[in-house]
């Protein structure tokens, strides 16, 4: 399998290539897809106690909660090699 992993804090790494959504855990529909992730036994908590920053939607259905932001997140898979886009 082809791509790279990146660290979603605390030790924690996602398989890049099979990432489809970062979310920020702040609204109440993402707060539901926690919910339902969690009784259906696809959540995995990577924030080890620390408040939840943002939500990774895989594409196996997995929902993957981290500590770290999701413009953080967006930077560590962009990598140092892509340029900013300038707003």
């Amino acid at each position: 399998m082809q791509g790279h992993l990146v660290s979603i804090g605390f030790g924690s790494v996602i398989h890049v290539d099979r990432l489809v959504a970062i979310l920020n855990a702040d609204s109440a529909p993402i707060r539901r897809k926690i919910q339902e992730a969690r009784d259906k036994g696809l959540l995995v908590d990577a924030s080890y106690g620390r408040k939840t920053r943002s939500v990774l939607i895989m594409d196996s259905g997995q929902v993957i909660l981290s500590a770290i932001l999701p413009e953080t997140l967006t930077a560590r898979i962009e990598g140092p090699d892509k340029p900013e886009e300038s707003l």
